[in-house]
């Protein structure tokens, strides 16, 4: 069942922080996703972002915080193919990604800024599985995440309607 961040903030408005509308675009073939939130927080430097999904993403999307950067992509159709291998059911990039043919064809969640074709820097460096905040909104790792094309939004608890 398709949960909607709409029916979801009616049915628990004092229960969810609502990211706020800085331009986040639809790219994976899945337009509704959520799950437990797993982070990391990497500016143009990718290689946390494939660590973490080389791991059990079961009922988990990975929250990139890339700074906001459009100067470079994180994760990529490769990136992208090892989150489905892994069992992830969504990504989120406060950056941009590539390859948005291919990952549109793939059945992930994928919410990012834009895309550009530069791939990232490999220094190692950032950190992983700490509060992010971008939108307006915190995103601890343990807590849950809703997206859809209406938006995104954060819950401590997993929520229903």
């Amino acid at each position: 069942m398709e949960l909607k961040t709409t029916d979801l903030c009616d049915a628990n408005a004092d229960k969810v922080s609502i990211a706020e509308p800085i331009g986040f675009k639809d790219f994976g073939g899945s337009k509704y996703f959520s799950g437990k939130i797993h982070t990391v927080k990497c500016f143009e430097d990718n290689p946390l972002v494939r660590k973490a999904l080389e791991t059990n993403g079961e009922g988990k999307v990975l929250v990139i915080d890339g700074g906001g950067s459009v100067r470079c992509a994180l994760p990529g159709d490769m990136l992208a193919d090892l989150a489905i291998k892994n069992k992830w059911n969504g990504i989120i990039v406060y950056g941009c990604i590539r390859d948005s043919e291919a990952i549109a064809k793939l059945p992930l969640g994928v919410k990012a800024l834009n895309v550009i074709p530069l791939k990232s820097n490999k220094r190692n460096e950032g950190q992983e599985n700490i509060t992010v905040r971008f939108a307006g909104t915190d995103f601890t790792p343990g807590q849950f995440v809703y997206c859809d094309c209406e938006g995104i939004i954060v819950a401590k608890e997993p929520l229903s309607i």
